[in-house]
């Protein structure tokens, strides 16, 4: 019985102090860290934008199913959100660089018509405080986070999608 109350109390630390590494970053602009697009050329990350309209950046991996469903999701709605909106979404793969040069032939396998960037040694990934994959952050125009979502469910992509059309109107 008392291993057992101590078990618990171990794990409910734990999970507290995992919840308060998860730090919200709205409000604030992209990191500046190194980035690589899909043909290898290296960029920083704040050349991300999208010409004053919104933009969306999702965290995934090729070895991750629930990335992978977002994406798919988010791919089959992307044409008409970018006519009701202009957003552009930008899905960055955080393989590590022995597979990085998986990660556009998956992509193109997919049929996926985002930009792809590449970030092998997570940079931007710790710069953000993402923890988990899939993890979504919506941009107004300004580059500026309106807007995040941790984990994919079906359905999710209209929270997705609200968030987007609360960037367009913060523009």
């Amino acid at each position: 019985m008392t291993r057992s109350i101590i078990a618990l109390i171990l794990l409910v630390n734990a999970l507290i102090l995992q919840a308060q590494d998860i730090i919200s970053i709205e409000g604030k602009t992209i990191p500046s860290v190194t980035l690589q697009d899909s043909k290898g050329t290296i960029f920083n990350s704040e050349k991300i934008s999208n010409d004053g309209k919104p933009f969306v950046i999702v965290f995934w991996k090729t070895c991750c199913k629930p990335p992978i469903r977002e994406l798919s999701v988010l791919s089959d709605v992307y044409e008409e959100w970018i006519e009701k909106t202009g957003v552009k979404i930008y899905a960055v793969a955080v393989d590590d660089s022995r597979s990085t040069m998986s990660v556009k032939p998956f992509a193109d396998g997919q049929g996926w018509e985002f930009e792809i960037l590449l970030d092998p040694n997570q940079n931007l990934k710790r710069s953000m405080n993402v923890k988990v994959v899939p993890y979504t952050f919506v941009f107004n125009g300004k580059g500026v986070v309106v807007g995040e979502k941790m984990l994919f469910s079906e359905g999710d992509e209209n929270e997705i999608f609200d968030m987007i059309e609360k960037a367009n109107q913060k523009n």
